[in-house]
């Protein structure tokens, strides 16, 4: 059986993929984690685009010399990380990723809304409750002070894309059962959006629990990020640790010498 024809954004994707199959020192791997890793190369070098389709499984099992149980295998397990997405009657697509500058303080609500995708919320928690010592230090606040704490996992056009826990003074957010969707904006209503930040970012793996709310396997890549952000007169108002999902979301820093 032949495959069908392809499009040269198809075609550059086969032959990527198997390039990275058969010369990229992976020998050792059984074949579906090889074709894993080829397609994941193919995504990141750019040979196939975001929101681009991939040949069907029967295309790719030919072109490719293998079977399509290998194929179905492959690609299953990356569209349950969130690389791919199966669309029924249509076929598998490149996830779109969103990228986030770092040379910006801008809410999620923000960013979202500006990329041209839809941000929704589903609260966990939102409550005031005493500080702990960590907090109270990141904070700058006495020992026993209460806070208000935003715990919530984060939708880009209905795809979960991050959890975040925001520990805020309470005097600040007195009421954090009225935030809805955008923290910064009811900050702003009361005369308190911070003006600076600083962040730090780490590599890490989802837990079980994060995995689960997430929709990801459990020890896939995750992005970790701790705020802290401050007023104009460098009172520390916001201290968010959030887990982002590492197959969708891309950090970007511009660099000047």
């Amino acid at each position: 059986m032949t495959a069908e024809p392809q499009s040269s954004t198809q075609g550059n994707f086969v032959e990527t993929v198997r390039q990275a199959v058969e010369f990229g020192g992976a020998k050792g791997l059984p074949l579906y984690r090889r074709l894993q890793r080829g397609i994941r190369h193919a995504i990141d070098t750019g040979a196939i685009g975001q929101e681009d389709a991939l040949p069907s499984e029967r295309d790719l099992a030919t072109l490719l010399g293998v079977s399509r149980i290998t194929v179905r295998r492959a690609v299953q397990e990356l569209a349950d990380e969130g690389l791919l997405s199966q669309r029924q009657g249509a076929g598998t697509f490149v996830t779109p990723r969103v990228e986030q500058p770092l040379s910006q303080l801008t809410g999620y609500t923000e960013d979202m809304t500006a990329r041209g995708l839809l941000p929704t919320v589903q609260w966990l928690n939102r409550s005031i409750t005493t500080a702990s010592p960590d907090e109270a230090l990141a904070l700058n606040l006495s020992p026993g002070s209460k806070v208000s704490r935003l715990y919530r996992l984060r939708f880009a056009d209905n795809r979960p894309m991050c959890l975040e826990h925001a520990t805020l003074p309470y005097k600040y957010l007195p009421d954090p059962q009225g935030v809805e969707l955008s923290l910064y904006a009811a900050l702003d209503q009361n005369g308190y959006r911070p003006v600076r930040a600083l962040q730090r970012l780490r590599a890490e793996l989802f837990s079980p629990e994060h995995a689960a709310l997430l929709g990801v396997q459990p020890g896939s890549a995750c992005l970790y990020i701790e705020r802290r952000s401050f007023l104009a007169d460098g009172a520390s108002v916001e201290l968010v640790r959030s887990h982002y999902r590492g197959d969708s979301y891309d950090f970007v820093a511009e660099l000047q010498l």
